[in-house]
Parts: C-alpha cells; sequence; structure tokens
C-alpha cells in the first residue's frame, strides 16, 4: 500500500471525467486554478497542499490540442514545484499520436515530441488509454501504463448481438486488425479487413472488404473517430455491395472533427459507441447515432492500482 496520499486533478479537457474518476476513488478534484492572461498565455496555480502526495493529473489533448497539452504541461511543473512525491499524466486521449513515425521525408515524429515535453515538465508516469500506437509507449523513458477501453465497449457490444454466428467485425484498415482480432476473440465471432485507397488526406477512394460479410450484421472496430471518412465509406460499402444486413460502428476516441457529424447523419451505420476521453458538448446533439459510454470506472481502477502498487495488466486477465 502506498503510504502517499492519494490527490486527482483535471484540466478542462475532461472536466466531467476527472469528476467522475475522482467520486469513484472517493476522493475530491484537486483545488487548482487555470486560467489565461490576455494575450493568452496559460497560468495555473495549486491552492491545496501537495507535499509528498501521490498526484494524477486527468487530462485529455484533444482539441484545442495545443492549448490542452501547454495545460498538462504547466500543471506538471506547477505540481513538481509544489513538491508533490510522485505525478502521474493521466491521458486519457493522447493527441499526436497519429504522428508517430516518418511516413515522408522531412517530417517530424510529434509524438514523441510530445512524450519528450511531458517527460521535461517532470511527470513521472504515464497512464492513458487506446494509444493510437502501441509503440508510443517505447518513446518515454518513464513508466508508462497502457489501459484498453475493451471492457467497457464490449459490453455495450454484447446488448446489440443477438447471435454470435451472425455477426462479423470489421477492420476499417490494416493498421487495426490486430485490435478487431482482440475483439472477436473475446466474443466468439469472424473478422474482415477493408482495403482503402486514399485520393488524398482525409479522402477515400476505394475500399475493398477482404472476408466474408454477405448476410452478416457487421460492426466495425476503431481507436478513434476524426473525420469520419473512412468509417462510413467502408460502412456504405458493406450495406450497398457486401450485402450486410446492419452495421455497427465502435471507436474509442470520439474526436469527430469537420464533417463528422454529417457523414454519420448520412451513413448506414445505426449507431457509434465511443467512451467520454473526449466530450462531445455540442456535437452531441446533432444525431442521435452517438452512444457514449463512460470509462472512468475503468480508469479509477487504474489510477487505484498504480497507487497501490498493484498489477494494471490484472484489469484484462
Amino acid at each position: 500500500m502506498n503510504s502517499r496520499h492519494l490527490k486527482i486533478f483535471c484540466g478542462n479537457a475532461v472536466p466531467e471525467l476527472g469528476k467522475l474518476i475522482a467520486e469513484s476513488l472517493h476522493v475530491s478534484v484537486g483545488n487548482c486554478e487555470i486560467k489565461r492572461f490576455s494575450d493568452g498565455e496559460i497560468f495555473v496555480r495549486i491552492h491545496e497542499n501537495v507535499r509528498g502526495a501521490d498526484v494524477f493529473i486527468v487530462q485529455s489533448t484533444s482539441s484545442p490540442a495545443n492549448d490542452h497539452l501547454m495545460e498538462l504541461l504547466i500543471m506538471i511543473d506547477a505540481l513538481k514545484r509544489a513538491s508533490a512525491g510522485r505525478i502521474t499524466a493521466v491521458i486519457p486521449y493522447y493527441g499526436y499520436a497519429r504522428q508517430d513515425r516518418k511516413d515522408a521525408p522531412r517530417t517530424p515524429i510529434t509524438a514523441r515530441l510530445v512524450a519528450d515535453l511531458i517527460e521535461s515538465a517532470g511527470a513521472d508516469r504515464v497512464f492513458s488509454l487506446d494509444l493510437h500506437a502501441a509503440q508510443i509507449q517505447g518513446f518515454f523513458k518513464i513508466p508508462v501504463d497502457h489501459l484498453f477501453a475493451a471492457p467497457v465497449l464490449l459490453k455495450a457490444m454484447k446488448e446489440i448481438i443477438r447471435d454470435r454466428e451472425d455477426i462479423v467485425l470489421v477492420s476499417p484498415d490494416a493498421g487495426s486488425v490486430e485490435r478487431t482480432r482482440a475483439y472477436a476473440k473475446r466474443l466468439e465471432c469472424g473478422i474482415a479487413v477493408a482495403d482503402k485507397r486514399r485520393s488524398a488526406p482525409g479522402l477515400v477512394a476505394e475500399v475493398k472488404i477482404i472476408g466474408e460479410v454477405a448476410g452478416k450484421e457487421a460492426i466495425i472496430i476503431d481507436d478513434l473517430v476524426d473525420t469520419a471518412g473512412t468509417m462510413t465509406e467502408v460502412a456504405k460499402v458493406l450495406m450497398e455491395k457486401e450485402a450486410c444486413l446492419k452495421v455497427w460502428a465502435v471507436a474509442t476516441h470520439p474526436v469527430l472533427s469537420g464533417p463528422a457529424i454529417q457523414r454519420l447523419n448520412d451513413s448506414p451505420i445505426e449507431s457509434l459507441f465511443v467512451t467520454d476521453t473526449i466530450p462531445l458538448g455540442a456535437k452531441g446533439g446533432q444525431t442521435s447515432k452517438i452512444k457514449q459510454l463512460s470509462v472512468a470506472g475503468l480508469l479509477a481502477d487504474g489510477i487505484a492500482r498504480i497507487h497501490n502498487e498493484d498489477s494494471v495488466s490484472e484489469l484484462f486477465v
């Protein structure tokens, strides 16, 4: 058992999720002031004693990504200078994760840069959920606990499945095959893979489905949905060309930028299940297709295990 006092602080990215996590852990959200000067600079002040405490900062680096990232870095620095015993950055959604490698000349690896910034600010460990690329864990020299939203999303999926033999899970691209296979193993059903060709960034020119999907109900599996271009095009192909009976979709992180809501409304997708790693805000009222599930209990359990020096991986055994 960790003798340090547990404290939870929240940035402005996911205040409701942070509050739910704190409630699950039976603690209050830490008293922290975050404001902006007239020129846009971010200021943070911690209004309670944190000396020697085991502090967890809950902050997604979602839109506006740069503001939320700076908030996180400044909060870490403030807590470090206030002599916190250990600081864990709880990042439900890790922004810039799609820039995880050099895929063209003279391009950055921004996911690594963000990792360096978090370390330099003074974080002692990082705790995240469904990283877009698992290798991001290796970008840090400090411990990284990587959780999966599968327990929460699988529960919702089981409620819509009537017969597992009639269900096929569909990976929207090659990068999501491993994730889709892990879900299929738990649900004991088949998988298919969408082979897509892009005409430009964010635009899908052609989609072909590899696998048996005709006459089945399909569930598209992804880690995030951004503009929803790939997801909705795959759904259209499944229904119009592959003769699927129904299509649902599941994604951990609801980025939902640009034309995402309109595309979802115009698509044959019955429902899109997401989590609260990113708030829906006004977007949630623009469509009835999105069903948001909370990962507060899962994250709270992970935080408790880290605090008590217990195994986090046992959550998924």
